[in-house]
């Protein structure tokens, strides 16, 4: 069942990604770029962020020793530019998650985090996380979002996967 569960949230993570990309997509570059009261500072930081921790977690599940690189690195300046990726990411995301094993999950993932400090967790445990964080974060764009002229789009997990 947790397997099953994490492939619905990946295949969510995927869809919500799309529809957040879609709605981001009708704002201008200096609107998506605009400093806002917000941890990353703009939606395009923040789109940013979620591609730079996605690339990091999921090295980590793969057995990657992936220095972690700033976690307000802008990978991509421009919005399309960060678009292709995003959707490549997804499907990598997809893929991994849909061969997941139950021995996996029983293990352990050891990493290094921003300030050294080195961690070995359950991997069950990081991958929720890995989709809670995404979560989260698409969370604070939807919230930008609404103080913008476009409406933020509805991402409710049930609505989206249409369960």
């Amino acid at each position: 069942m947790l397997i099953q569960t994490f492939q619905m949230l990946a295949r969510y993570n995927a869809l919500a990604n799309q529809r957040l990309y879609e709605v981001c997509a009708l704002l201008s570059d200096a609107e998506r770029k605009q400093t806002r009261p917000a941890f990353f500072k703009s939606i395009h930081g923040t789109l940013n962020h979620i591609m730079v921790c996605d690339r990091i977690w999921m090295g980590r599940f793969q057995g990657q020793e992936i220095s972690s690189q700033p976690l307000d690195t802008v990978l991509y300046e421009d919005f399309a530019e960060l678009r292709g990726p995003r959707v490549k990411e997804d499907e990598q995301i997809e893929a991994f998650i849909a061969n997941l094993t139950f021995d996996f999950l029983k293990g352990t993932i050891t990493c290094k985090n921003q300030q050294g400090t080195i961690y070995t967790e359950p991997a069950n445990l990081l991958i929720t996380h890995f989709f809670n964080h995404q979560t989260h974060h698409r969370g604070q764009i939807h919230n930008i979002l609404s103080q913008t002229e476009i409406p933020p789009p509805v991402l409710d997990l049930h609505r989206l996967l249409k369960v």
